[in-house]
């Protein structure tokens, strides 16, 4: 039991991590990849796939109350590489398309954060497969500045 919570931990940190897979978290509990399967469903009720599918979509019902995001910038946040296939994911576990959640959803709180806010907080803008995330935090020296920021941030055309 405790392999398969050491397996779950990783997926409970790391959940939007497009590189996830059940290979590695099998391995990280010790077991052949079929055997994590049904020890992990007879452990928490549902596969690991399963699992952390409904941790993203959690998550992106939560972004979709709060950040002024696009649905497919959403979409990428929280781990799923496929529009399509998290609309129809989050559609089977909520009953609604992403779209309509957040038009029944908007409104009955706090305002929209702003999805530049959002997209830091999450962990940087993901410029494509491999490459590094941008956060533009600071070191000692002061911020860093992303090329370019100071055209967009000004208000003037570069």
């Amino acid at each position: 039991m405790r392999q398969l919570r050491l397996a779950k931990d990783v997926m409970d940190r790391d959940w939007a991590e497009p590189g996830v897979g059940l290979d590695a978290l099998a391995a990280r509990a010790g077991y052949s990849r079929y055997h994590f399967v049904r020890a992990f469903k007879a452990a928490y009720g549902e596969t690991p796939g399963q699992y952390l599918t409904h941790r993203r979509i959690d998550r992106a019902e939560d972004l979709l109350r709060t950040a002024n995001l696009s649905v497919t910038e959403i979409c990428h946040l929280v781990g799923f590489s496929s529009v399509g296939t998290f609309s129809a994911r989050f559609k089977a576990w909520t009953g609604l398309t992403p779209s309509a959640y957040r038009a029944r959803h908007v409104g009955r709180g706090a305002a929209l954060i702003p999805g530049c806010y959002a997209m830091l907080w999450a962990g940087g803008f993901r410029t494509g497969p491999g490459s590094t995330a941008r956060t533009g935090r600071g070191t000692d020296d002061g911020p860093r500045a992303t090329p370019g920021a100071e055209d967009r941030n000004s208000g003037e055309a570069p």
